[in-house]
């Protein structure tokens, strides 16, 4: 098409500046270097990537002061907003689209920028580093940058294209000439010719005008906008413009112009031999590069489409020759959006200043994503919007399709298969809206997609697809959840996410300038990143970008459970509480995705949770079991060898000396390692799974119940002395804490809960930074609630004044239970009283002053919870049943250590972990043979299929760890090492399951490993990792049988040994330098006690006599 095209008349070859009186009256700059020899950088075109790179350049070169700048611009004005074109026809002022005013050029940094307008370069000399004007004075380059963009096309097959009345819609001279000479023709018909971006913004201005009775645009495609659009996008535009006022000819070709005797033009003849009458026409049919200059030169050029050929590093194929920007030709393509040119400026700044104490940048492949408002309709498209159309152009890895012979066979005889991308499509032709975007056939990437009336989405999404990360939401919650209102500000976008594709802005740009102090109003921000002064597009999210930085507000908090429930916690506990649903299936039936489902890690511990609240049955019974958390499996915090911490309760930190024995002889019995935690009582770590019923038999025996340190519910109450013993207490912080430890001890919440309780004003027990927080006054507590430490921490807000003691447990009753109620999954009460709607003045309605009508209600429930207390571990002694499962093995008594020990402080303790995970490629081991072995009784998985997680073993084979599972009906085997620490885990991990693949998460940091299909053994979130997995079978029998390797072989891949975390494994210890100086564990000063020192002194007396002190 290009050979068809000619570029419009050249700008008129004019002496080069300073120039007094030009269309500006601008007077170029007449700053000189000073100081020491610099490098001269010479730019061609002083267009908006040019001045992008100006601007860039100076800023990185402050310090250094490498370059003084020259730029040469053919155009008569400064650097402009060519983007804004349109609006000149409103405000017809060329200093309103200046990206910088006149005074920013004077001001730079003395030396540092000369400039001349109205100056054409006609030769470039690379052997001779300079340029040639058309007055014949040349200039000297070190860096030549060309910056020289590109020109508008006019059809030369055209008869008629020469005529008066046929303009382009390029410059602002451009558009002057067309204001002059629709002047003339008020009354007349004005058509504009291309209905792409540039086709609809001339067509804007054109209407605009307001001379023509009629405005025409002319697409030769069956709709507008075809290199975003498809055809129903496209359509839709079409209906909207229409709507506007615009005249849309689609299908149609001008075959030749007419024209007067002036050659003044009449009108237009379609190629199909239709006529229609008009005075003007305006041909947006696309651009050429501007690469005229470097071809003279020598400099490489792409033969098709034109552009100077540039590398990563956009150099040119001449030596210290650049190119940015449209007249750039990158693997051949060059572009026609502006994002791409100042992201070329801002690689070439950053390599010609900071590459020498950085690596170099590499200018890659460019979003080419646009987000516009033509005549009134927001127009977004993104990322590879045509991947369903033309397949598509890069695949996440992860996603990737293996073609094999049989895919090339097929190719063959059935054509081409279809691209791997499936597309969500919704339209509402009452609100003019239409999204489509393209995910992998999987739906765990977004490839790219469209937009037509709601674009708030965009930059939303903009990153998903740049950044290729596995997505954790189905692909449907996009379109249903891009229609809340209220959701485009901001909060919940990353610091890097670029809102303004322009000029590359990114969010964090604006927040940091708002936060230092520089920007204090949104002119300020404009001014100091440039968001906003390209398109204007972004200007919403900026705004409210800097409103939400200057107000401090908080972020949004996405509340859906997980993929398997379209539900908040919130919402779930309603149903299960409402319906009286007991059971995982039963849940799922009445509100799941997937009546069959399994669920997954995320859901089963909360939907268990809300059993407990409202049931509170023992959680190691078979309906519950499956249902809880790494921790509430086994009633015990897991460590990182595998094993348990032992915490009993030790309410309010208060205990006798006959208690504090039985914990020591328990502790030295079993060699654990014990520590006094910030909840005021004592942790003991290291059991083993097979000791726990021992050892809290002995703890039972001895007066102690469950701490519940492994579950999510109220840990403890801490307490100062108060006036048990403290001269300044006025209150029995004390008494009221053992009290309010006693009452909510075991109940489950959405999230661990701690309480404290001071006796005074001095806070000693930290009351204010606790879920509720009680301080003793004169008149009875003050309330606290809603504040954590952690690593979020915040105070807690005050609720009620003076309380009496006798009103603090039902206040505190109709708190909590409120907060059980209505939290999210995981959410401390911190974030929830942030998230709830009217803070703590509301909370003060609901639970002081009743304005729910539902005190009564809370306050009752709570009631029946406490009541129906029992101890899980009393229990869990006792019944049978669930002894069983504290065993290390299933198969065995045998047991095996996991991790190295070593000793610490006096104390044993596991060896650090290994720096490294395993990177082992276990999922693909190729084993010499394998045989069908019976491993276990099958009656250990009685009633797994009605179980909410199945059944597990861990099973022993020679030195190997196994994980064998019984799940909705299936057999599965794996290994029991996770690789990513080490540990020997994955059989206690919780299933989750998408239609019919399965996996297993691990419990130790949440490693997710599919279990069967054809991705069986793979990481579904850290592609580094796998798992070696084995077919199991049960037999008639009785036993389960496991194909596996002989286990020499078995254990040479796969033992306990060869893998269990050893000592030095994790490199220098984290004190040995800090120990070097002090001795170990820093009691190496020991020695130098003053008394120690009399001591020395003394005894080194003349003649041994001592010194008198």
């Amino acid at each position: 098409m290009s050979s068809n095209l000619q570029p419009q008349v050249p700008v008129e070859e004019i002496k080069p500046g300073p120039i007094e009186g030009g269309p500006d009256s601008v007077k170029g700059s007449e700053n000189e270097s000073h100081g020491g020899q610099r490098k001269k950088v010479v730019i061609v075109g002083l267009g908006m990537v040019g001045i992008s790179f100006i601007e860039k350049l100076i800023k990185l070169d402050a310090k250094r002061r490498e370059y003084d700048i020259i730029v040469i611009g053919d155009e008569g004005h400064l650097a402009y907003n060519r983007v804004g074109l349109t609006s000149f026809f409103q405000h017809r002022k060329v200093e309103n689209l200046y990206l910088n005013p006149k005074e920013w050029y004077s001001a730079c940094p003395p030396g540092s920028l000369n400039y001349h307008l109205n100056t054409k370069v006609t030769e470039i000399h690379p052997e001779h580093k300079l340029v040639s004007c058309s007055s014949g004075e040349t200039v000297p380059y070190d860096i030549l940058v060309l910056a020289t963009g590109s020109d508008a096309l006019l059809p030369r097959h055209t008869p008629g294209h020469d005529a008066a009345g046929v303009f382009v819609y390029r410059t602002i001279e451009d558009l002057q000439k067309l204001i002059d000479y629709s002047a003339q023709k008020k009354g007349t018909v004005g058509v504009v010719v291309g209905g792409g971006l540039l086709g609809l913004e001339a067509a804007k201005a054109m209407i605009d005008l307001e001379a023509f009775e009629k405005v025409k645009l002319i697409e030769r495609n069956r709709w507008v906008l075809s290199r975003q659009l498809d055809g129903d996008a496209g359509g839709l535009v079409v209906e909207q413009v229409r709507g506007l006022g615009l005249d849309v000819l689609l299908s149609k070709r001008v075959g030749k112009i007419e024209v007067t005797e002036e050659n003044a033009v009449k009108g237009v003849v379609f190629e199909d031999g239709e006529k229609m009458e008009c005075s003007t026409i305006c041909f947006a049919i696309g651009i050429k590069a501007r690469d005229e200059l470097a071809r003279r030169a020598g400099i490489k050029c792409a033969d098709r489409g034109g552009g100077i050929v540039v590398g990563e590093d956009l150099r040119t194929s001449k030596e210290d020759i650049y190119a940015i920007g449209e007249c750039a030709s990158w693997e051949n393509q060059t572009f026609g959006l502006i994002a791409p040119g100042i992201e070329m400026a801002e690689v070439l700044s950053f390599n010609l200043t900071q590459a020498k104490v950085h690596s170099y940048r590499k200018f890659k492949r460019p979003d080419l994503s646009t987000k516009l408002k033509l005549l009134g309709v927001e127009v977004a498209s993104f990322g590879d919007f045509f991947a369903d159309r033309d397949g598509p152009k890069h695949l996440p890895i992860r996603a990737g399709r293996k073609e094999g012979s049989l895919d090339a066979l097929r190719k063959l005889t059935d054509g081409p298969a279809p691209p791997p991308v499936k597309a969500l499509t919704y339209k509402d032709p009452f609100q003019a809206v239409y999204k489509k975007y393209l995910f992998t056939v999987d739906g765990k990437y977004l490839l790219g997609g469209m937009m037509i009336g709601d674009t708030k989405d965009y930059v939303k999404l903009v990153p998903m697809v740049k950044n290729q990360k596995q997505l954790d939401v189905p692909p449907s919650q996009f379109i249903l959840g891009a229609s809340k209102e209220g959701d485009d500000g901001g909060d919940d976008l990353e610091d890097d996410t670029q809102i303004c594709s322009c000029h590359n802005v990114t969010k964090g740009d604006v927040v940091n300038t708002v936060k230092d102090g520089t920007c204090k109003s949104i002119g300020d921000v404009k001014s100091c990143t440039k968001a906003g002064t390209g398109c204007g597009g972004c200007m919403p999210l900026v705004t409210s970008i800097f409103n939400s930085t200057m107000k401090s507000m908080g972020q949004e908090v996405k509340n859906h459970m997980c993929p398997h429930f379209n539900y908040s916690r919130a919402d779930l506990y309603n149903i299960i509480s409402v319906k009286k649903l007991k059971t995982l299936a039963e849940v799922m039936k009445e509100a799941g995705n997937d009546p069959t489902s399994q669920g997954c890690e995320a859901c089963k511990p909360s939907i268990g949770s809300i059993f407990s609240t409202l049931y509170n049955k023992h959680i190691m019974e078979k309906p519950l079991h499956g249902l809880q958390e790494t921790n509430d499996r086994f009633l015990g915090n897991i460590q990182r060898n595998g094993t348990f911490s032992v915490i009993p309760r030790v309410s309010a930190g208060e205990i006798t000396p006959d208690k504090l024995i039985v914990l020591g002889n328990v502790a030295k019995k079993y060699n654990l390692y014990t520590k006094i935690t910030g909840g005021q009582r004592i942790d003991m770590f290291g059991a083993q799974k097979q000791d726990l019923i021992a050892i809290w038999s002995e703890l039972i025996e001895g007066g102690f119940e469950s701490g519940h340190a492994y579950a999510k519910s109220l840990r403890t109450v801490k307490s100062c002395v108060g006036t048990t013993w403290c001269r300044y207490g006025i209150g029995d912080s004390v008494g009221m804490a053992v009290r309010l430890e006693e009452r909510y001890k075991s109940i489950r919440s959405p999230h661990k809960m701690k309480g404290g309780v001071s006796g005074c004003v001095r806070e000693c027990a930290e009351a204010q930074n606790k879920d509720f927080g009680l301080i003793a006054t004169e008149k009875g507590f003050n309330i606290f609630v809603g504040g954590n430490g952690g690593a979020s921490p915040k105070h807690s807000e005050l609720l009620a004044k003076d309380v009496p003691p006798d009103d603090v447990v039902p206040i505190l009753d109709r708190y909590l239970m409120f907060y059980i109620r209505t939290a999210d999954k995981l959410q401390r009460t911190a974030r929830w009283l942030e998230n709830l709607p009217g803070g703590i003045k509301y909370l003060r309605e609901v639970v002081l002053q009743d304005k729910l009508g539902i005190c009564a209600s809370l306050e009752a429930q709570m009631e029946e919870l406490v009541g129906t207390f029992f101890d899980e571990w009393a229990e869990a002694i006792r019944d049978p049943e669930i002894r069983k499962k504290f065993a290390q093995f299933d198969n065995t008594s045998d047991t095996l250590q996991n991790m190295e020990l070593e000793e610490d402080r006096g104390q044993t303790r596991p060896v650090y972990w290994a720096k490294e995970s395993v990177k082992e490629d276990f999922r693909n081991t190729k084993w010499t043979s394998l045989t069908w072995q019976p491993i276990i009784e099958a009656s250990h998985f009685k009633g797994a299929d009605e179980a909410p997680n199945g059944i597990s073993a861990t099973i022993k084979r020679g030195d190997t760890q196994l994980a064998v599972f019984r799940v909705k009906g299936k057999w599965l085997a794996s290994q029991q090492m996770c690789p990513h620490k080490r540990s020997f885990v994955l059989s206690d991990g919780l299933i989750g399951d998408s239609n019919d693949k399965l996996w297993v998460s691990c419990p130790n940091h949440k490693r997710n490993f599919e279990l069967n299909g054809e991705q069986a053994g793979r990481c579904q979130n850290d592609e580094e990792l796998s798992i070696a997995t084995f077919p199991v079978e049960e037999r008639e029998d009785g036993m389960v049988y496991l194909k596996l390797p002989p286990v020499h072989e078995l254990d040479g891949v796969l033992g306990t040994k060869k893998w269990m975390v050893k000592k030095g494994e994790s490199g220098e210890g984290p004190f040995e330098k800090l120990d070097r100086r002090l001795g170990p564990n820093g009691v190496g000063m020991r020695g130098r006690k003053p008394f120690e020192t009399k001591k020395a002194v003394a005894a080194g007396g003349p003649n041994g006599a001592t010194i008198d002190w």
